[in-house]
């Protein structure tokens, strides 16, 4: 989902953030400009941040193209929302991504028509058959300002808590295991998408009744 890259060093971290930042531009000038060869300028400059970070990802620069193809209007981070579901015991609930056999915390983008809170009620009933009420936000976390993989993407991630209601069938494609896991026995986890010591942040969290933001 996040279209994550293998560990970088700060160099090539800030090239991308570069690279990013060009493309944001270009994206918001072609949504803007009116004029020909403005049209042609923007879309020379988001062919040369695609190629920036094709490099940097290791990546065909046709892929990258791809990836951003449906990235129209005015440039935005793209909106990631999760949920924190804990059992009487204290374990956290994960769900296993089948796009790379790891597990998260149930979530992914946001819809459109759906308010957060109601899209991580989704997810989670999605992904891991349990229907839950959300109780309130976590965190609101910048994962450019957390030591995830590198993503071609920027991405605010909103983690909210949720409470079980009842348990059900798993509907959604996207994962093909669920479990409550201790979080001193975390399994491996998909690090674009959670990392462990966030999974400890959001339990004090819980705890606390404090929100946690960038």
């Amino acid at each position: 989902m996040n279209a994550p890259m293998p560990n970088e060093n700060s160099s090539s971290r800030l090239r991308l953030e570069q690279a990013r930042r060009l493309l944001a531009l270009a994206q918001t000038g072609l949504h803007y400009t009116t004029g020909v060869f403005d049209k042609e300028r923007y879309e020379e400059i988001a062919a040369i941040a695609h190629a920036q970070i094709a490099e940097i990802a290791s990546m065909r620069t046709d892929k990258v193209t791809e990836l951003f193809a449906f990235e129209e209007g005015y440039a935005n981070p793209k909106l990631d929302v999760r949920c924190a579901v804990f059992d009487e015991a204290g374990q956290i609930l994960l769900v296993r991504e089948a796009a790379d056999g790891h597990w998260s915390l149930p979530g992914g983008w946001a819809d459109v028509g759906l308010s957060p809170a109601e899209n991580a009620a989704k997810e989670v009933r999605e992904e891991s058959g349990y229907t839950v009420e959300i109780v309130r936000l976590l965190a609101a976390w910048d994962t450019a300002k957390h030591p995830h993989p590198p993503s071609v993407f920027h991405i605010w991630k909103l983690v909210f808590l949720g409470e079980i209601v009842r348990a059900g069938e798993v509907i959604g494609v996207e994962t093909d295991a669920v479990g409550f896991f201790s979080l001193d026995a975390l399994p491996s986890l998909s690090l674009g998408r959670i990392m462990p010591q966030q999974i400890e942040r959001l339990d004090e969290l819980r705890r606390s009744g404090e929100i946690d933001f960038d």
